[in-house]
């Protein structure tokens, strides 16, 4: 199955600091409180624009990240920067980041590991993640339940910019592999300035759908133990109809 890079360009970064700035979303609350008491580095992969990472500096945790978005990676930097922080940030995939060290915890929130769609990297990824957690270290790890990745649906979304500029998103549904349990969106992002089309970029999103069942065998096929999975943000045990899933395993 080719596997799509799942890019996030320019304006794809801009309507998502926009849309999602620091702190904003309700998982930073969550992933806050679970952490608190986790002494040590913690690595973020796909860190994006440091809306997770940041609050946890501002805890007073040693955060690590990386990010295979050149735009990303440079907003990151920015906020960082701007709040007097300067964590170790890299760009690297999830299918091919190193360190030379181990980590107290790895968190991955917002499903951003659904991009992994292939199967094999999706596992080869896993054994990275446990490979670089000291023992008994922590990993969280957000997916959406498989009804809202199945789901074919499209929509359009505008955001009014504060120079004045018109931001645009148009999701669509394209193609769905029941068989190698994959989704594929078309992503097209587009500015508009005094009713004219400035720029515009189209990503191809593809995603892969995990059972819960099939998730903690992975984990554990991945050499994780005492696997949780927790819904919607709260410290209770998933349920039908949570719209989202958040799994917490031992290295």
């Amino acid at each position: 199955m080719p596997t799509h890079v799942n890019p996030y360009g320019r304006l794809a970064t801009e309507i998502y600091d926009f849309d999602k700035p620091v702190g904003a979303l309700p998982d930073v609350a969550f992933y806050t409180e679970r952490l608190k008491a986790i002494d040590g580095p913690i690595l973020e992969p796909a860190c994006g624009t440091g809306r997770i990472l940041i609050p946890l500096l501002e805890a007073g945790h040693e955060m690590w990240g990386f990010e295979p978005s050149p735009d990303m990676l440079a907003v990151c930097r920015r906020h960082c920067a701007e709040r007097g922080f300067d964590p170790p940030l890299a760009s690297f995939r999830f299918q091919d980041f190193a360190y030379d060290q181990t980590f107290a915890a790895v968190i991955v929130p917002v499903s951003t590991f659904s991009f992994v769609a292939d199967f094999g990297e999706a596992m080869e990824t896993l054994r990275r993640f446990h490979a670089h957690l000291e023992p008994g270290g922590l990993l969280m790890l957000d997916l959406q339940p498989p009804r809202r990745m199945w789901a074919r649906h499209g929509a359009i979304r505008t955001w009014a910019m504060p120079n004045g500029d018109l931001l645009r998103m148009d999701s669509r549904h394209v193609a769905t592999d029941e068989v190698e349990q994959t989704v594929v969106n078309h992503m097209t992002y587009e500015r508009w300035r005094d009713g004219r089309l400035i720029e515009s970029e189209l990503e191809i999103m593809t995603g892969r759908v995990w059972g819960r069942h099939e998730f903690e065998l992975a984990l554990r096929a991945a050499g994780f133990s005492e696997v949780q999975v927790h819904g919607d943000y709260r410290r209770r045990p998933a349920r039908h109809g949570d719209s989202g899933l958040t799994f917490e395993a031992i290295a």
